[in-house]
C-alpha cells in the first residue's frame, strides 16, 4: 500500500490518452503528404456517387457515415441495379474485411479507452493513417502522446475526405452525363490498386480475381463482383501460405 502511495512518476505507466501537443504536431506534418491524394480520391468517390444515380442528399448522407471509399464504389452498381440490401451490406463487408486486421493491430495499444472514444477511432480510421500510425507505434508499450499522434492523422485526413467528397457530389450534380464522370472511379479504384500490387500473392489474387469477375459477369445482381473479391483474397492467401511453407523447407 505504502509503495503505491509513494510509486514516483517515472514508475507510473504514462497516460496514452492525454493531449500531448508535439505528438499532435508530429501525426499532422506526417499525414500532410497524403491529404491532396485523399482529397482527390473523395471528389472522385462524391462525383461516382451521384453519376451512379444517387441523390445529392442521398450521396452526403453516405459519405458523411459510411466515409470508406472502396466500400462506397463497390456498392454503387448494386445499388443503381436493384440489389437486395443484404448483397449491398455483404459487399462493403467483404470490401472493408482489411480493417479487421487494422482493428485487431490497433485494439491491444487503446484497450483501456473509453469505448465512445475507441468507436470514434475506428470511424475515423483509413488506411494511410493506421500504417503511418503503425510505423510511429509498433508496439503496444504505453507512451505518451500515442492518441495525440493518431488524433494528428485522422483529423485532416477525415477532413480533407469530406471536403474532397462533399464537393465532388456537389459538382457531379452540375456535370452533364454526357460528360462520362461516372467511370471516374473505377478509374480512380485503379489508380489505387495498381501499385499495391507488389508482390506475387497480391499479383495471384488479382489476375484470378479479374477472370472470375469475367466469368461471372451475368450473375444476377452484380454478384460476381462479390464472388470476384472473396476468390481474390482466397487465392492471394493461399499463394501466400505456399510461399511461407517453401521459406520454411529451407531454413
Amino acid at each position: 500500500m505504502w509503495q503505491s502511495d509513494h510509486m514516483s512518476d517515472s514508475d507510473r505507466e504514462p497516460d496514452i490518452a492525454a493531449y500531448h501537443e508535439p505528438s499532435w504536431r508530429a501525426g499532422v506534418k506526417d499525414g500532410m503528404p497524403t491529404l491532396f491524394g485523399i482529397l482527390a480520391w473523395g471528389l472522385v468517390v462524391g462525383v461516382a456517387m451521384v453519376k451512379s444515380g444517387l441523390t445529392v442528399t442521398q450521396a452526403l448522407g453516405m459519405t458523411l457515415m459510411v466515409f470508406a471509399g472502396s466500400a462506397q464504389l463497390a456498392s454503387l452498381p448494386l445499388i443503381a441495379a436493384g440489389a437486395p440490401i443484404w448483397v449491398v451490406f455483404l459487399t462493403a463487408f467483404v470490401v472493408n474485411l482489411r480493417f479487421v486486421i487494422f482493428a485487431a493491430l490497433l485494439a491491444p495499444q487503446f484497450a483501456r479507452l473509453p469505448l465512445r472514444q475507441r468507436f470514434f477511432l475506428g470511424y475515423a480510421a483509413g488506411d494511410m493513417t493506421v500504417a503511418i500510425y503503425l510505423q510511429k507505434f509498433p508496439t503496444e508499450k504505453p507512451e505518451v502522446g500515442k492518441v495525440s499522434y493518431l488524433k494528428g492523422l485522422l483529423y485532416p485526413n477525415w477532413a480533407a475526405w469530406q471536403v474532397g467528397s462533399i464537393a465532388g457530389v456537389l459538382l457531379g450534380s452540375t456535370v452533364p452525363s454526357e460528360w462520362g464522370l461516372g467511370f471516374a472511379g473505377t478509374l480512380a479504384i485503379i489508380g489505387i490498386a495498381v501499385p499495391m500490387v507488389s508482390t506475387r500473392p497480391a499479383l495471384c489474387g488479382v489476375l484470378v480475381s479479374g477472370l472470375v469477375a469475367v466469368a461471372a459477369h451475368s450473375l444476377p445482381y452484380k454478384l460476381g463482383l462479390l464472388v470476384a473479391v472473396v476468390v481474390g483474397m482466397l487465392t492471394a492467401m493461399a499463394v501466400e501460405s505456399l510461399q511461407e511453407k517453401k521459406v520454411m523447407k529451407h531454413v
